[in-house]
Parts: structure tokens; sequence; C-alpha cells
């Protein structure tokens, strides 16, 4: 698990299960946008993992070396791709091949793994009778499509991504708290029982306001005041006020 929290000034902490690997986190994209793992959108693939890792940055989550040394190797693959073929095409090399045949091991390896770990947690229910009549099992969750906790952040750090750095020179210490974001985060419901996810971030253009604003928008879905859904793969992320029930964001 990793914990992260904007700075000591702020009381909030969230925690996310931690990725394995540079190489977990490529199989993570993959299969949540469905796509083909012998024809790897590098481009696409690349502007996702370096989305996660700025709000890494931002956030003051610690990256390992491996994630920044699969980053530059993401980055120089891009470049290869876009350089025009010579020669004989047959005898050119896709420069995905050496990233396809390490994420294809890795995927093997996790799944033996996560097939011996089903082997002993079999085993351990085998000597074990247990009387369930008794407990009190309330009802399956409406299957609802909400975004989880990593998808989340590689939306927010492709927001960060194109804002610009603020180099203005201010002498007066920023006054901006997690309670005012989410004031205004409640603000803008006046229109409408939902918004678009870049919506949140359009009133302030700094940096330093955007993250305590997608703090303020974990904190809300972390006590269910509001919901984050979306219709279905690449479209737009929705934010939804909630009237009835509670309905948390998954950890990725």
């Amino acid at each position: 698990m990793a914990e992260f929290e904007l700075n000591k000034e702020f009381d909030f902490v969230f925690e996310l299960d931690a990725f394995d690997g540079p190489l977990d986190l490529l199989l993570y994209l993959i299969k949540k946008d469905e796509i083909d793992i012998y024809d790897i959108p590098i481009a696409e693939i690349t502007r996702q993992y370096l989305g996660y890792l700025e709000v890494c940055k931002e956030l003051n989550l610690e990256i390992a070396g491996e994630f920044l040394y699969m980053a530059a190797m993401l980055i120089r693959i891009k470049a290869r791709m876009l350089i025009p073929k010579s020669g004989d095409d047959e005898v050119w090399e896709d420069p995905r091949s050496e990233l396809v045949k390490a994420l294809m091991e890795y995927k093997r390896v996790k799944k033996i793994s996560s097939a011996l770990d089903d082997m002993a947690e079999n085993m351990r229910k085998r000597y074990y009778r247990r009387d369930f009549s008794s407990w009190n099992i309330a009802p399956p969750e409406p299957d609802l499509v909400k975004v989880d906790l990593t998808a989340l952040m590689i939306a927010f750090g492709d927001i960060l991504r194109r804002a610009e750095d603020d180099t203005s020179l201010e002498i007066e210490r920023q006054q901006i708290s997690v309670e005012s974001r989410k004031d205004h985060i409640m603000s803008l419901f006046k229109s409408g029982s939902s918004l678009e996810f870049d919506e949140l971030f359009t009133d302030d253009p700094r940096k330093i306001v955007m993250i305590v604003t997608f703090i303020a928008l974990l904190d809300m879905a972390k006590d269910g005041v509001i919901r984050i859904e979306q219709a279905q793969r690449f479209l737009t992320i929705r934010i939804f006020l909630n009237s009835v029930e509670p309905a948390l964001v998954e950890e990725a």
C-alpha cells in the first residue's frame, strides 16, 4: 500500500494499492483499455504512464527508479516508432518487441503466482466446515461503472501536464484549504446533479489549487458525498452528487 498527502498542513491521507513494478502498471493500462498486447499503441500507453507518474510526483508519492527507467524506455520506443522504415521491411524490427516479450513473461509468472495462491487458499479451506446460515450477509451492491483510483490519477495527470507552470512571485502565503475546494465543488452542482471531471479545475489554473481540489474530490468520494463514474471506456469521467447511498471510489 502507498500513502499520500498534500503536505503536513492537511490531515487527509489516502491509500492505494502499489503496483509491483512498472510492468504491473503497464499490464493494468493494457487490461483497462482492452488493448492487444501484441499491438500496443505506444503513444497512448506512454501518455497514460507519464500521467500516472506526474500525479505521484505532485502528491509526494515515492517513485522507484525502475518506474522512471521504464518511462525513459517508453519514450525511446515512441521515438523509434516515429522513424520511417528504411531498406527491406523484412529486416525491420518492431521497437515494441522487447517490451511485449517482457510483458508476456511477466504476465505468465503473475498467472502462475495467482494460481499457486488460489491452490493454497483452497487447501486452507479444505479442512474447515463453517455454518453461514446465521450470518447477516448484505445483498450485493448494484453493478455500477465506477472509476478506480489509478484511472482517476491518470486523468488528473493529463490535466496537470496541460497546465502551465506558475512562475509568478507571490509575497503573501497562499490560503488554499481542502474545505474551501470542497465548497467550490459543491457550488458546481447548482446547475445540475453531475459535471465533467475537467470542470473541477477550470476556475484556477495554478497547480497547487488543482492538487488541493483533487484531494478534496477524493475525500468527498471517500465520505460518500459524490460518486465518480464513466459510461464506458474512453468516455468522459463524470462526477455525480449522491442523494441516497454513498458510493466510494474503488482503490486501484
